[in-house]
């Protein structure tokens, strides 16, 4: 008999990105399997990342002149660009996708007006309740007060293709940013402050600030973490999946 080729990759120990994380504070019970199966076995087959469109994006946000036409011409070059293979025809296509809907809300975004914008810097993983948390930030916030005093922020951005980020998803992740600010102390001196810790929907230009209530939220998070990684060696694997 053959060898069968391998589906999944087994996950040995718990952890997952901060986008699962909020999608799993926000999911029915059914979609919060759904997301620890695919966060245990994760799929071998090559997935559309956006790596390009968000790099763009980031620095057309810290750029000093942003122009829409920044965002037209990239996506432009991607749908220009030659492919060899079907799937990178996909991914060049599906980043300009996303540029060239960005580019049609931008104008709707609302960042804070008197922080500075920075670059992402390293972005290290931590730990809640025994889970790894990864986080992908996209650019960082940064305002000195009347007096002194160091506030800090960071911006992540969700795409999803012809539909908008639910609210209750974007509080989740803006609140888990907060805390992830507190927890890497990344500036020594310098306070995480809630409006500069956005979860940015670039289908539909919402941005999202930690809500009130984000530390409640973050213990909630440390419970869910807890129970997650309680169950973890118990998570089944998908249907016919081959390890």
């Amino acid at each position: 008999m053959p060898d069968l080729k391998k589906t999944h990759r087994l996950i040995k120990t718990p952890q997952f990105s901060s986008r699962y994380l909020a999608d799993y504070m926000a999911a029915t019970e059914f979609g919060k399997r759904n997301i620890l199966t695919a966060s245990k076995y994760q799929a071998i087959a090559r997935v559309v990342q956006h790596d390009e469109a968000t790099q763009t994006i980031s620095k057309f946000f810290r750029s000093e002149n942003p122009t829409i036409e920044h965002l037209t011409v990239a996506a432009k070059k991607l749908r220009d660009r030659m492919a060899d293979l079907d799937f990178d025809r996909d991914l060049f296509d599906h980043n300009a996708d996303y540029l060239d809907r960005f580019a049609k809300v931008v104008h709707l975004v609302e960042l804070p007006t008197d922080a500075d914008i920075l670059a992402p810097g390293q972005s290290p993983k931590i730990e809640i309740g025994g889970v790894k948390v990864g986080t992908d930030l996209q650019f960082r916030l940064r305002r000195i007060t009347k007096t002194n005093k160091i506030k800090i922020g960071a911006a992540v951005f969700r795409y999803s293709k012809g539909k908008a980020l639910k609210p209750e998803i974007g509080a989740w992740q803006s609140a888990f940013l907060l805390a992830y600010l507190r927890e890497t102390a990344l500036e020594v001196g310098a306070e995480p402050e809630a409006k500069l810790c956005l979860t940015l929907d670039m289908y539909s230009g919402q941005a999202y600030p930690a809500p009130t209530g984000s530390v409640s939220r973050y213990k909630n998070m440390q419970a869910a973490c807890v129970a997650i990684s309680e169950r973890w060696d118990n998570i089944k694997p998908p249907a016919n999946a081959i390890l």
